[in-house]
């Protein structure tokens, strides 16, 4: 039985068009891939959890940080575009071993769609949208930026920047520990902390989200491959009505709700989070699923 100790783990360099990307791989070349998208934001980090009980139970996972996030390079012109990210993920996908299982959050999930719905072949041998869908509530994605642009001047110390976020995130019973934020604080010349993404995405990536919609739900209705739509009941992001235009969109997808998770699915209840996921790679043989995506394929 594999256990934590023996998952053989490395970070590496990805260069892409114009920088490079930090990749962490867990797990050698043979097993089924799982390819982490982490949502705007994030970075690899917030896949943690998953990827080690995903890769005890035998799967190579692959987490990254998006550029302009994490540890990751910023574009120099502060210039991005959905369309970096979206290449960027695919030359990640196309770099591993087989066809990945692509396991996309919020950010991470639309570009999954996108590529899914519009590259042939298709890159991804499945999808895991995690509480994202074509088209989301606004009210939810305005909540998250108003928190993302609260804290312009960053925090003092670990501490209150940990307040900050737990009275972002009331669900958590826990509070972040120093340890747990370093990676996503950076130390400025004036000695406070502010978050690791580039500032310049909250005026170039958000500011176009909305004018994808379209594109989007014409690309889901194109996705052939196994798709699994994990949704969180008390998300403000995704709600019934996005849920069921989606499932309208593409019929061939399961849709599962994890009850007390917020958009933040795997954060909030990740061992729920992990038996999903697990349980769909698994079902991926079934000739039940081979038959539901083949459908597709002869529309």
């Amino acid at each position: 039985m594999v256990t934590e100790d023996y998952i053989q783990d490395s970070i590496t360099r990805f260069p892409v068009a114009d920088l490079s990307l930090a990749v962490q791989t867990r797990n050698p070349a043979g097993a089924p891939v799982l390819l982490f998208a982490h949502g705007f934001g994030q970075t690899r980090g917030a896949w943690n959890g998953a990827a080690v009980s995903l890769a005890v139970a035998g799967c190579r996972c692959v987490t990254f940080d998006s550029r302009g996030h994490g540890e990751s390079d910023r574009v120099g012109s502060g210039d991005y575009h959905l369309e970096q990210f979206a290449d960027d993920l695919l030359r990640l996908a196309r770099a591993q071993p087989q066809p990945p299982v692509l396991v996309g959050a919020s950010m991470g999930g639309l570009l999954g769609l996108m590529i899914a719905g519009e590259v042939r072949p298709a890159p991804f041998s499945a999808l895991v949208l995690v509480d994202i869908t074509p088209r989301w509530e606004t009210a939810g994605v305005e909540r998250i930026l108003a928190f993302m642009q609260a804290h312009p001047d960053g925090f003092a110390d670990y501490a209150e920047a940990a307040e900050r976020i737990a009275g972002y995130l009331p669900q958590r019973r826990e509070r972040k520990s120093e340890q747990q934020l370093r990676p996503l604080l950076r130390e400025g010349a004036d000695g406070r902390l502010r978050w690791h993404w580039d500032p310049a995405l909250l005026t170039g990536v958000v500011r176009e989200s909305e004018r994808y919609q379209p594109q989007l739900q014409t690309a889901a209705a194109k996705v052939d491959v196994p798709v699994l739509l994990l949704s969180g009941a008390r998300s403000d992001v995704v709600s019934r009505a996005t849920v069921e235009e989606f499932l309208q969109l593409v019929p061939h997808a399961q849709h599962v709700e994890l009850a007390d998770a917020t958009h933040m699915v795997a954060g909030d209840v990740n061992d729920a989070f992990t038996r999903e996921v697990v349980r769909f790679v698994q079902s991926l043989d079934s000739p039940v699923v081979r038959q539901r995506a083949g459908a597709v394929q002869s529309q």
